[in-house]
């Protein structure tokens, strides 16, 4: 018999949502085939087998988990599976196991199902805790259709709706504010990807001494080139695109802006350039890894955004995809953005950010003309990174982006 343990999917969660069983429980299952779907506060990871064996689950579908927990078993054979006298005292703990489970976990969906409940409709622990908050009828909730509702669905069904007071909520009385009390107030309760944002952004500001340098690039000519590439290309390929291409060709003359901190006055070099690009779309921030963005032709990296973009619409992330960054980008693309100052994530050395591009009247000769504008900055983990090398990693990146011929090839 071997236990079934959650693995550790990444660093910054404590828990994670079982979400799906992708095996029946008394299945077969060999080594390597998934049988779990988790979710991450940013991500759903489907978790395999680590040995063969007959499955026996221990938690219900719905329920959270931690790292390190025993959530299944392998069983060593299908007789012993099936029930036979060595197998009995396995299937009565397994059986006992799920009901504490269930009993630890009261908002894992055990009840009967409420009429007019499409049957196999999953509701998981987090998400349920937020419908009963804000009193929402699981009619509304089964009318989106899904086989598996998270808090991120029903976060999407609330839109920009505040949740009750907490004193609405549990009954308490409202802390006095003043001589009027705080009857009215209203409460926004962060969905679980922002707070494992706001525990990585408290992070930095707290443990990383962070410097910032900003420098404006001329990017007409290489915005022309983009839309020359997206026709002939044909995938999107925008400033984005460029400066990810662009930064990913720096690796080799500056090692320090990839390289993660390491104990002692020591920093561990990167292999390749492999960058972090945020994308957000309304459903929390992510921040995907475009592997190797040095060495790789133009059209894959345009290619990888895409469909990240894609893949954030639908919130189906995987850890791996997240993994692995050695410099951020961070996009700040709305018109009339003119400045951004990025935090550099624990683990890095520096952040990048990018702003919309902007018009810009100039004296060319003895006339004027228009010219486009963006601004590119530099956070820097000032430990590692003096004033100096930011400006030459910034002037490196501003004349590969004022040249764009200098490494895009007609292949991109």
């Amino acid at each position: 018999m071997t236990d079934f343990r959650v693995p550790k999917l990444n660093n910054n969660d404590t828990s994670y949502v079982l979400v799906e069983w992708l095996a029946e429980d008394g299945q077969a299952v060999r080594d390597g085939d998934p049988i779990v779907l988790l979710e991450t506060s940013k991500a759903t990871e489907e978790v395999e087998a680590p040995a063969d064996g007959v499955l026996r689950r221990l938690l219900a579908e719905g329920a959270e988990c931690e790292p390190g927990q025993v959530i299944a078993r392998l069983l060593g054979s299908a007789d012993e599976a099936a029930g036979d006298t060595a197998g009995e005292p396995a299937r009565e703990a397994a059986q006992k196991t799920a009901q504490e489970a269930a009993d630890e976990n009261p908002g894992t969906p055990e009840t009967p199902a409420p009429p007019g409940d499409p049957s196999g409709v999953v509701v998981t622990a987090p998400a349920r805790e937020l419908i009963e908050a804000h009193g929402i009828a699981m009619e509304r909730v089964y009318a989106l259709g899904r086989k598996v509702i998270r808090r991120t669905d029903v976060e999407e069904l609330l839109g920009g709706q505040a949740p009750p007071s907490p004193a609405a909520v549990t009954g308490d009385a409202p802390a006095a504010a003043g001589a009027g009390g705080d009857d009215d107030a209203q409460w926004i309760t962060l969905s679980r990807a922002q707070q494992r944002t706001a525990e990585v952004v408290e992070r930095s500001l707290r443990e990383i001494p962070a410097a910032f340098t900003a420098m404006n690039v001329d990017v007409t000519e290489v915005l022309s080139l983009a839309r020359d590439l997206t026709r002939r290309l044909r995938t999107l390929v925008g400033l984005p695109e460029m400066v990810v291409k662009a930064a990913g060709g720096l690796l080799d003359r500056f090692p320090m802006f990839f390289a993660a901190p390491g104990p002692g006055p020591r920093a561990r070099r990167a292999a390749t350039a492999d960058v972090g690009v945020t994308v957000d779309v309304g459903r929390g921030l992510f921040i995907p890894v475009v592997r190797d963005a040095g060495n790789r032709p133009l059209a894959e990296i345009a290619g990888d955004l895409v469909g990240f973009r894609k893949t954030a619409l639908t919130g189906s992330f995987r850890e791996r995809d997240l993994q692995g960054g050695a410099i951020t980008l961070t996009l700040h693309t709305h018109d009339g953005i003119v400045f951004a100052v990025p935090i550099v994530f624990p683990g890095q050395t520096c952040a990048l950010s990018l702003t919309a591009p902007r018009s810009e009247v100039v004296q060319d000769g003895s006339g004027f003309a228009v010219r486009r504008t963006a601004t590119i900055g530099l956070a820097y983990d000032h430990r590692f990174i003096n004033g100096r090398d930011a400006a030459e990693f910034l002037g490196e990146l501003r004349t590969a982006l004022e040249s764009p011929a200098r490494f895009l090839t007609e292949n991109g």
